[in-house]
């Protein structure tokens, strides 16, 4: 259990040091990707991305 808080915790890091490189990229603002502003705070919903980039780690993982 451990091991698996210790990967997720290692894979939110990498995603969020990546964030600026995917944005630049286009991810983010793909169709799907929703922003809105609720009570006054933005809120962004990366759904389309989300969804891109597991199926590219599922290749990955897949072939490796």
């Amino acid at each position: 259990m451990i091991r698996w808080l210790i990967v997720i915790f290692l894979i939110l890091i990498l995603i969020n040091w990546f964030s600026p490189i995917l944005q630049k990229l286009g991810f983010g603002r793909l169709p799907g990707d929703f922003r809105f502003r609720l009570f006054g705070r933005d809120m962004f919903l990366p759904v389309t991305t989300t969804v891109l980039l597991s199926m590219a780690a599922s290749v990955i993982a897949r072939y490796l």
